[in-house]
């Protein structure tokens, strides 16, 4: 035992005595470095099937950046998912200098030099659900997020420094500090390190001034994302986020386009912050910092349309069946009774027909357009609600509240740069989807001459504020509309009924006048339906069924437009031909014998609306050849629609013999005086002073016609007749 206690000195690692800060910061870097190799082994080891690196393979074949799937990280990997999940803005930096080690290793191997470290830009995708925009709160700020929207704005580029260049104005010694990447800025020293000699000035404080040239920079744009209409619950208004996008993202995304994006939920001082908020420091404002896009499926909008094998079999075994149009047809607005035409019409709007791209670059609109022009309360806006809730996707608006901007694109000014940028509108927002306008006739002429462009080219071009661009709205419109007189009058000519421009006319494939004919049968049984919905509209049962075959059909639409194209067989194209050749003939007649052109113009594009119209057919029975068949069924509802509206209302020229010539004429003589010019009286009370004096009511209705044709009479509101000095 001698000499035990001799020399040495003993301690123990005791547990109450924390680690000092260097060694803290030592474990944080070790557990770091540990991380980017694992970053290094996943992109130079990670096999997806024996003996194929995708990662690495793409490393080499597009060096600027990498597509990260989470899945397969989470297959390589348990952590580093969780730990880029939880802190992103720590670990996606170290994945970018591993891809970057590891495609300078890789191109040394191939070129045997050494060569300069690039940056590689990392972006994630996964396949999780996305988060609602409005579930996004403080819990996860610096967390990474995943949701969906529509973009609908779009900044000009920046560029945004990464190192920022500082000069002391005094010693003239030099840094570069980091700045924070996305909306962040960089904390600049208050003093400089310079140690002054003897005699040399010490430096001020705040010493530092910017070099712009010296300073390092990457491109930086920021975006503006919208909940998509369809997720905004009722009531509410859309909620926005800003999105920053940098490097390779920038300038490839244009308002309108259906995103899910990848991101970190960030936060940022707002720079023209409100009087009521000045003394509010602590309050910031959040903003997502984008790190993987996925520009969606037009026909879907949420993400690319994922159908289970036993949904893909459902849909096939029910299009295979014999009576699936007609099957269709009874699922469309089961409430509204009747309209038997109008249901496979709109039918045909949801499915659509085939977007045809040529070799010239020209496109050819595969989408219908449906105009139903009618008396009051015979289901039209029905009708139009019907196809907003069926449609994947679909934006409602009214004439009267819709601005020719409000339905195309409009130029804002940003608050806070001052600079403008542009805001789709609803065409720009339903793009893959259909527009529904109600109230047609109600807009303004100069608002409805905006949307020519993007019902037949589908494009919607904007020239203004310095902005030049074309927006993509390949939409269907379905527009309701009254006659200017508010009922469809039999007795005036088809002109004078549908009080639309040619222009906007033609651009309708089918056109429906829709009339409340009263007969003693019918209304009885549209009554006894009408009594029935309304009684058994509370059974909650029902509803469920309902709320189910509506999702069906909107899956089905949706499946229906991704994997069916259709085109017309060569007897059908045949076909079609002899029957547009004979309808341009028997209008060429109709308006030789009447002496005035058909209200609505029969062109090539209704030629081309039953190529549409047969596509279609053919695309809800998941059929890739229009046949004859569905081109006999194109032409017929093309007949009872568009050929009847044009042959409608009575013609002045008709059956009018020497005798009923000579009637006209008194009944004229007889208007002129009892109305003085510049008078006025209501057409009821005329047409009942001119019975009671013996003549015939349909004379005088006819007489009163032709006189406003000539303009000597003039219909104010509530039909009051003026006659005019002519």
């Amino acid at each position: 035992m001698s000499g035990w206690d001799e020399g040495a000195v003993f301690y123990s690692d005791q547990a109450q005595f924390p680690e000092d800060a260097a060694g803290g910061a030592t474990t944080e870097a070790t557990r770091r470095h540990s991380v980017q190799i694992k970053f290094k082994e996943f992109i130079r080891n990670f096999e997806r099937e024996k003996n194929v690196f995708p990662y690495r393979e793409s490393l080499i074949e597009n060096p600027k950046f990498l597509l990260v799937h989470l899945e397969d990280l989470l297959s390589f990997d348990a952590d580093l998912p969780s730990l880029l999940r939880s802190s992103p803005a720590d670990y996606l930096p170290l994945f970018e200098t591993a891809a970057a080690d590891v495609l300078a290793s890789l191109k040394m191997k191939v070129d045997m030099e050494e060569p300069k470290t690039e940056e590689v830009q990392i972006l994630l995708t996964s396949k999780e659900d996305s988060m609602s925009m409005r579930s996004l709160g403080a819990q996860c700020i610096s967390k990474l997020v995943k949701i969906s929207g529509i973009t609908i704005a779009a900044s000009r580029v920046k560029a945004k420094a990464t190192y920022v260049h500082l000069s002391c104005k005094n010693c003239k010694s030099t840094i570069d500090i980091p700045c924070r990447p996305g909306l962040g800025g960089a904390i600049v020293p208050r003093s400089c390190g310079h140690v002054p000699q003897v005699g040399e000035e010490a430096c001020p404080i705040d010493p530092w001034i910017v070099v712009p040239d010296k300073s390092q920079y990457v491109d930086q744009q920021t975006l503006k994302l919208q909940e998509n209409p369809e997720d905004v619950p009722t009531g509410e208004l859309p909620r926005n986020m800003l999105l920053s996008v940098d490097r390779h993202l920038v300038q490839t995304i244009v308002p309108g386009t259906r995103l899910t994006i990848m991101g970190i939920y960030s936060i940022f001082q707002a720079a023209n912050s409100s009087a009521s908020h000045k003394g509010a420091v602590a309050v910031r404002q959040p903003y997502i910092r984008v790190v993987g896009i996925e520009e969606t499926n037009e026909a879907s909008s949420r993400g690319p349309s994922a159908f289970t094998p036993e949904e893909i079999e459902e849909f096939k075994k029910f299009a295979s069946q014999p009576d699936a149009y007609k099957a269709i047809c009874s699922k469309i607005a089961p409430s509204i009774f009747g309209h038997d035409d109008v249901k496979k019409a709109v039918a045909c709007l949801l499915f659509g027909g085939s977007r045809k791209n040529l070799p010239d670059g020209v496109k050819l609109r595969g989408d219908i357009n449906v105009l139903l022009l009618g008396d009051p309360s015979t289901a039209k806006s029905q009708f139009l609600k019907f196809v907003e809730k069926t449609a994947p996707i679909a934006v409602y608006t009214s004439g009267k509240g819709s601005s020719a901007a409000g339905l195309t694109a409009s130029v804002i000014r940003d608050s806070s740069s001052r600079e403008f940028y542009l805001e789709g509108g609803a065409m720009v927002l339903a793009d893959g989807g259909v527009v529904c306008i109600d109230e047609f006739d109600k807009m303004r002429s100069e608002d409805r001459v905006a949307i020519h462009e993007a019902m037949e080219q589908q494009t919607i071009s904007i020239a203004k504020a310095g902005i030049t661009t074309v927006l993509n709205s390949r939409t269907s419109v379905l527009a309701a509309a009254n006659p200017p007189s508010g009922r469809y009058d039999d007795l005036k000519t088809a002109q004078d009924n549908i009080d639309l421009q040619t222009t906007i006319l033609s651009r309708f494939d089918l056109i429906f006048i829709v009339k409340d004919v009263r007969m003693y049968s019918q209304d009885k049984l549209i009554a006894s339906h009408i009594i029935k919905v309304h009684a058994s509209a509370h059974a909650v049962s029902g509803d469920n069924k309902a709320s189910k075959e509506e999702n069906w059909l909107k899956r089905y639409i949706q499946y229906c437009r991704v994997e069916c194209h259709p085109r017309l067989s060569e007897s059908a194209s045949a076909k079609l031909q002899d029957q547009y050749v004979q309808i341009r003939k028997d209008m060429r007649r109709q308006a030789n014998e009447t002496g005035e052109a058909a209200a609505i113009p029969i062109t090539v594009r209704q030629l081309e609306a039953i190529v549409r119209l047969s596509e279609a057919l053919a695309k809800m029975k998941l059929s890739h050849v229009a046949t004859e068949n569905e081109v006999n069924e194109a032409v017929r509802l093309f007949t009872v629609s568009t050929m009847d509206a044009a042959r409608s209302g009575i013609h002045q020229q008709v059956n009018l013999t020497g005798e009923m010539a000579n009637e006209i004429k008194q009944a004229e003589t007889h208007i002129k005086r009892r109305l003085g010019i510049g008078n006025q009286i209501s057409e009821r009370r005329l047409i009942d002073d001119l019975t009671r004096m013996g003549m015939n009511e349909s004379i005088v209705r006819r007489a009163l016609i032709i006189m406003h044709q000539r303009d000597e009479v003039e219909y104010k509101r509530e039909r009051r007749v003026i006659f005019r000095k002519v």
